[in-house]
């Protein structure tokens, strides 16, 4: 019975180990999905003013010589 014993022990931290890997996973991913939101407001935000700059720019270079 001390056989069956240390067998399912050990299973059961191999287990709980692996849902702590999957945990710290999801949370790097959460992490990225916020970062992803946030690049995506500031492009939005953003995006007016740097097109009307960049449009600028190419016509002042189309009226350089």
């Amino acid at each position: 019975m001390s056989k069956i014993s240390t067998w399912a022990t050990k299973k059961m931290i191999a287990i709980k180990h692996r849902d702590e890997e999957g945990q710290g996973l999801a949370e790097y991913g959460l992490i990225l999905a916020l970062i992803a939101v946030a690049c995506i407001a500031a492009l939005q935000v953003l995006g007016g003013g740097i097109s009307s700059q960049l449009q600028s720019l190419g016509g002042t270079i189309q009226g350089a010589p």
